[in-house]
């Protein structure tokens, strides 16, 4: 059982360290100590499972696992957190240990982590990430792995975001980047009151929107501060009179 250590701070590395030691059928590959070392380390060794830290400065355990390439690895996060707040953990069949780590516990966790790899059974990471994300503030960045590049996209730089199939491309006044991700997913995450979406196809922050034009009988489009238009359906229209009528 190859396993990884994330966490940023030391002692809680050390001491998951000693207690994974005592399993002779675990081997430690790598530790690191933020959420890019892990990707890194993840990419290169391949682990089974990676112990992660939630709260981390940069990325958190929960980017990291959003950023994670197929195949993916076991995901056991390790976490501070109030017990009954992880039942969405356990829901979700995503193990967890509680800080300080209980050598009980440990022991039930490496016995789950052997019975997914013994079943071929996969954790639905996608599935627990969509339901973390409705239960947390709304979103206030946008993650996208390039390569081996992680671009890390302030929301209130997007200008707007359109729908490329099962991709998105998220612009920005510098930049345009493509993440796979679904429009009507990222818009659930998005503050409702600066992100409003104004055609199948696109999503607008109207802090860059300049002014709605009339174009033909009943169509518009919204001209941006940098002179771009976008197109704007009879629902989108409605939905920006709302907006500005609340």
């Amino acid at each position: 059982m190859r396993v990884i250590i994330v966490d940023d701070e030391p002692l809680a590395r050390k001491g998951l360290e000693l207690a994974l030691q005592k399993y002779a059928q675990v081997e430690i590959i790598a530790q690191c100590e933020n959420g890019l070392e892990a990707l890194k380390a993840i990419r290169q060794k391949h682990p089974d499972a990676v112990f992660l830290d939630i709260r981390m400065p940069r990325l958190s355990g929960f980017d990291v696992v959003e950023l994670l390439e197929d195949p993916k690895p076991m995901i056991i996060f390790v976490t501070a957190y109030d017990e009954y707040a992880l039942r969405a953990f356990e829901a979700q069949a995503i193990d967890y240990l509680l800080k300080p780590v209980n050598p009980e516990r440990l022991e039930t966790t490496l016995q789950r982590i052997g019975y997914f790899l013994n079943s071929r059974k996969k954790q639905d990471l996608q599935k627990f990430l969509t339901e973390q994300r409705k239960t947390a503030e709304p979103l206030n960045r946008i993650l996208v792995r390039e390569g081996n590049n992680i671009h890390i996209i302030a929301v209130n730089q997007v200008l707007y975001i359109r729908a490329e199939d099962d991709y998105i491309s998220i612009h920005t006044e510098e930049e345009t980047f493509l993440k796979y991700e679904r429009l009507s997913r990222l818009k659930e995450l998005l503050d409702p009151k600066l992100f409003v979406q104004i055609h199948r196809s696109y999503i607008l922050n109207i802090r860059f929107l300049q002014k709605i034009e009339a174009y033909g009988k009943d169509s518009h489009v919204a001209l941006l501060h940098n002179k771009q238009q976008l197109p704007i359906s009879r629902s989108g229209f409605l939905r920006l009179k709302q907006l500005f009528a609340e």
